[in-house]
């Protein structure tokens, strides 16, 4: 199991858009991937859950991934959010 912390760096946060991208890299795993913010914890593979978070830009989210492939999911979601979603 991996705990991280990660640091939205794009400009609207976790918007529909950012969501969605970050949606579609945790379901090219198996392993499961779940966001913490604020005491909520919600599936990185569930849109709406993601959504819900409405974490910003600078919000520290933790994510814990659990599975056969963790390691190249964290790597995976670190160069989305570090890439700022392909936003900018």
């Amino acid at each position: 199991m991996i705990r991280q912390a990660i640091t939205i760096q794009n400009k609207l946060g976790l918007h529909t858009r950012a969501a969605a991208k970050l949606v579609d890299v945790a379901k090219k795993y198996e392993s499961r991937v779940e966001l913490i913010y604020r005491d909520r914890v919600v599936d990185c593979k569930s849109i709406m859950g993601v959504i819900t978070l409405g974490a910003q830009k600078d919000n520290i989210l933790e994510v814990i991934i659990n599975g056969p492939d963790e390691a190249q999911v964290l790597i995976a979601i670190e160069q989305l959010i570090n890439n700022k979603f392909g936003e900018e």
